[in-house]
């Protein structure tokens, strides 16, 4: 039975699984974006997310607990330089994974798991995208620095009330 057994062990030994979600998680470090199969993303959602949260603190008590799940000093530099100074007022929900569809040979379910403020085309997108202010009873919005009072001042057109062909005879004369 599996009680209380509740993270994925992918059909590996322990040491082989650490190893693996090691190296994911520095070559998600280095390269802020990969892709993988769904269970390994989510094991290494699981993995990645707490020491993101580490390099928060900059501390060097940090530094040799995260080193101690990477073994790698580049990638430990680098997320504690570059990651946790992007991510620093994140609450959590560093990485994000998104559904590629199934692979060719096997029919994995694949995905693409990414550092969530990296993504330069979500961020332009979230930017770009603002909502217009709405009113329950449907009236258009005036343009800002539009009044009323600007509009009745500027001058209007007369609208001739003659027939187009006396007014084309007409010879204008000043008022």
């Amino acid at each position: 039975m599996r009680h209380s057994k509740k993270f994925n062990h992918l059909g590996r030994t322990s040491s082989h699984r650490k190893a693996m979600l090691a190296n994911m998680a520095n070559s998600l470090i280095f390269h802020k974006r990969i892709t993988t199969t769904l269970a390994k993303a989510k094991a290494l959602r699981v993995y990645v997310e707490p020491l993101i949260t580490k390099a928060k603190d900059d501390a060097t008590h940090s530094r040799r607990t995260v080193f101690e799940y990477l073994q790698s000093k580049t990638a430990v530099s680098v997320l504690f330089r570059d990651v946790a100074e992007k991510v620093g007022d994140r609450p959590g929900g560093y990485t994000r994974i998104l559904k590629t569809g199934n692979r060719l040979g096997d029919n994995a379910e694949m995905c693409i798991i990414e550092l969530v403020d990296f993504n330069e085309n979500m961020l332009a997108a979230k930017e770009a995208k603002v909502k217009p202010a709405r009113s329950r009873r449907g009236g258009k919005k005036k343009p800002a620095g539009v009044t009323e009072s600007a509009k009745t001042a500027a001058p209007k057109a007369k609208a001739s009330t003659k027939p187009a062909a006396e007014a084309a005879t007409e010879v204008p004369t000043e008022e």
